[in-house]
């Protein structure tokens, strides 16, 4: 069990962690060429993602704030949660989920990501081509910087301790889910 803390009760309680641009690239195809001639690795599975239909890309170009949190601050206090859980708090307290194209994004912008850290961001999961619901961590091993894939499913079990990017839900989010938006019109 993990001591308990003063939980993150409201979206204004958490600052704005980034700022980076989105819909800067034309097609998924164009933002992956990009992480190549940038050096970036893109796991099989994060590449899966990127290739699939239900990954996204903002039509224009906008800024997205992004918090970072780890379910500890949620109020979580046992040893792991479950995603399920974790987003169901997030989206209470008025947290958004993280657009598809954030991870990939983030990846490309945040290029002087401390060794060792690795971001998981809080995203609806995208299945890759065998099924299995994924979702997408920015981590930089010692190796370089990555861009890897994660268990996405609602019951897949992650460390309170665990760091997650979500988006900022005080702006108007085009193309989120309608959840994402019922939850952030609740918020305010």
């Amino acid at each position: 069990m993990v001591a308990p803390r003063q939980a993150i009760k409201s979206e204004r309680d958490v600052e704005t962690w980034k700022a980076i641009a989105i819909g800067t690239f034309a097609s998924s195809l164009e933002l992956r060429n990009h992480l190549d001639d940038l050096g970036c690795s893109v796991g099989g599975q994060a590449g899966e993602i990127l290739a699939r239909p239900t990954f996204t890309l903002a039509s224009h170009r906008e800024q997205a704030e992004l918090v970072l949190v780890t379910p500890l601050q949620l109020g979580f206090t046992t040893d792991t949660v479950t995603l399920a859980n974790l987003y169901a708090r997030a989206r209470q307290i008025g947290i958004a989920l993280a657009r598809p194209e954030i991870a990939p994004q983030l990846r490309i912008q945040y290029v002087d990501q401390p060794m060792g850290e690795f971001l998981a961001i809080g995203m609806e999961p995208i299945k890759t081509w065998g099924g299995e619901p994924m979702i997408l961590s920015v981590a930089n091993g010692g190796a370089g910087l990555i861009l890897i894939a994660q268990d996405g499913g609602p019951q897949a079990e992650v460390p309170v301790t665990s760091r997650f990017v979500f988006e900022r839900s005080n702006q108007s989010v085009p193309g989120a889910g309608p959840m994402d938006h019922a939850a952030a019109l609740l918020a305010r």
